[in-house]
């Protein structure tokens, strides 16, 4: 597993040094709470995998492990402290953890809330009674994809730049687009803070004066996409993030949020080796 170096601050503020030590729900480290075991089939069944009978399969099958063992039926879980996978999968059974997509407008700060009195995140969380995380920041006049959650750990993890997860955006440009764009920017070019590269660019769509390109790169520094563009001559007019790591924001409308599937979860356990 990666070292995690809590001095790195990332793209568009993406990590910043301290924020996530752990789940919200972690003892102190001196404390050792009681485990509170329950049936492993109970457990699987109550996260949506199916009825007890057809958990019980799964685990005689060998498709379930806990924390890294091959469960057998009769074993027993403590659902909020258990890595449990199934087919390789982690399955996340701590009910007390929430993982949300937002679409996050223009105009929004990436901020909880804001002194200003600006339009800030916590705006579209009506119905979400938990405290929760925004992994990484968008900045003001950018907009698309934002995951909140309450799991530290996995939030951390997600904006290291050490753990490497893709994002990727579509960037709106004066066009046309000089077909030694895209070789520029995936051989890297040099900024006041360092080289930097895309791992993909493509050109999405042109229309009159504009184009629409998508770039993916794993980078984290501050508004890197801003100045990567800038840097080559075409400054941004219009930033849209669809992706972080397997997740994409798909047809979520700007402003509104949806709750992450177990698959989805899942994968994002996997993206930072989990």
């Amino acid at each position: 597993m990666p070292s995690v170096d809590p001095s790195v601050e990332s793209e568009s503020g993406e990590f910043v040094a301290g924020q996530f030590e752990g789940s919200a729900f972690d003892a102190p480290p001196d404390a050792e709470p009681p485990r509170n075991e329950e049936r492993l089939q109970k457990i699987l069944a109550a996260a949506g995998l199916g009825s007890r009978r057809t958990c019980e399969r799964m685990i005689d099958g060998g498709r379930v492990t806990v924390n890294g063992k091959e469960a057998t039926l009769g074993d027993k879980a403590d659902a909020a402290r258990d890595a449990i996978h199934v087919d390789g999968q982690r399955l996340v059974t701590d009910t007390r953890l929430v993982y949300l997509a937002l679409n996050k407008p223009r105009g929004v700060v990436s901020t909880m809330d804001d002194d200003k009195g600006r339009d800030a995140i916590a705006d579209f969380l009506p119905n979400i009674n938990t405290r929760v995380f925004h992994v990484g920041r968008l900045d003001q006049d950018s907009e698309g994809l934002l995951l909140l959650t309450n799991d530290g750990g996995l939030a951390h993890k997600l904006m290291h730049p050490s753990y490497e997860v893709a994002k990727t955006y579509q960037v709106e440009i004066s066009g046309p687009v000089p077909r030694s764009m895209g070789r520029e920017l995936k051989a890297g070019i040099t900024l006041e803070d360092g080289p930097v590269k895309v791992d993909s660019f493509r050109v999405v769509d042109a229309f009159g004066r504009a184009a629409l390109v998508e770039v993916v790169l794993h980078e984290g520094r501050n508004h890197i996409v801003r100045r990567m563009f800038e840097a080559v001559g075409f400054p941004v007019q219009r930033l849209i993030r669809t992706q972080i790591g397997p997740i994409r924001l798909g047809d979520l409308r700007p402003g509104r949020t949806r709750h992450l599937s177990q698959g989805e979860i899942g994968a994002l356990f996997k993206a930072v080796g989990e």
